[in-house]
């Protein structure tokens, strides 16, 4: 990483976190399969989905612009002492300057994005956009610090994008939320607070002492250990729930037993990530575990895609 030019492309990208757009994909990837489910391919409507991806991609990265921006300025990510992946502004690969030009970038490039999606979705689409952008700040400034973290994970990385991806797709004589779709919603939001639950369980010690009380530090390892395990097995039986509903519903067993067993695949994974979590228990390799985590995490969106279409179409 020495050969990195300051406010070079490669800095850019490595700022941006590419890996980290999993996350922002799959909630859309499941709105998007439940709208394709319930209206068809005749009503199906592709603009509003691709404007629900670039959004999506383009807000995880304002996310983290504003993450390195606010963490090198409060002296959380000093290199000597960090565990995670190295960050661009504490590492000198873009100036603070730069990257306070390149965050007012990407939120006003979001803003732009979604407001076609009013034509879509009502006026009531920009109240929700200036709350996606206003707790994309508040996130990183004040919210991750008194634990409310893996809330705002679950709203902003479950019930809002699930929900409104389905919502905007859909011809407004079906623009309702079906519960199964809200359920599923929860799971995900679930499902990807595993990565901020690693996240902050390797972090716990550096972040304890920072005065950053995240939900780990509050709990304790071992209850945070724990934590990890549950909201990833809640969150994907919340979603085979929602599947058998609405298998159950239009008459599919056997095609709803054959979406259900997909979701084997994730729970074989998540369970191995949790014993891996456990031997390891701090330091930087559970990097290890995140990489995992994230691997389980886009595993999981993708099986419940399968799982809907097989509903569908099997």
């Amino acid at each position: 990483m020495s050969t990195v030019k300051i406010n070079s492309i490669k800095a850019w990208i490595l700022a941006a976190r590419p890996k980290t757009l999993t996350g922002a994909a799959v909630p859309v990837m499941i709105g998007t399969a439940f709208a394709w489910k319930n209206c068809g391919a005749e009503m199906f409507q592709m603009i509003p989905a691709i404007l629900c991806f670039l959004f999506a991609f383009v807000m995880q990265i304002d996310a983290n612009f504003i993450n390195d921006y606010f963490d090198c300025l409060k002296g959380n990510d000093d290199s000597s002492t960090r565990l995670g992946p190295k960050r661009a502004c504490s590492e000198g690969w873009i100036t603070l300057k730069a990257m306070r030009w390149g965050l007012m970038i990407t939120t006003l490039l979001a803003c732009l994005i979604g407001l076609p999606l009013i034509y879509f979705g009502g006026i009531e689409m920009i109240i929700i956009g200036i709350i996606c952008v206003l707790f994309c700040f508040l996130y990183t400034t004040k919210l991750s610090y008194i634990g409310l973290g893996d809330l705002l994970v679950l709203v902003f990385f479950g019930i809002i994008p699930v929900c409104l991806t389905y919502y905007v797709i859909v011809p407004k004589d079906m623009q309702y939320i079906p519960w199964t779709v809200f359920l599923t919603s929860l799971g995900c939001g679930l499902v990807i607070d595993t990565l901020l639950c690693i996240n902050n369980f390797r972090d716990r010690n550096n972040d304890k002492k920072d005065g950053k009380i995240t939900l780990i530090v509050r709990l304790g390892e071992n209850r945070g250990y724990k934590l990890y395990q549950t909201v990833g097995f809640i969150g994907v039986i919340l979603t085979m729930i929602a599947i058998l509903i609405e298998g159950m519903e239009i008459d599919k067993n056997q095609e709803t037993i054959l979406a259900l067993t997909a979701f084997i695949p994730y729970t074989i994974l998540l369970d191995n990530a949790s014993k891996k979590m456990k031997s390891i228990w701090k330091g930087k390799e559970l990097n290890l575990v995140l990489g995992m985590t994230a691997r389980n995490m886009f595993i999981y969106g993708l099986t419940t895609v399968l799982s809907i279409l097989i509903i569908q179409y099997v």
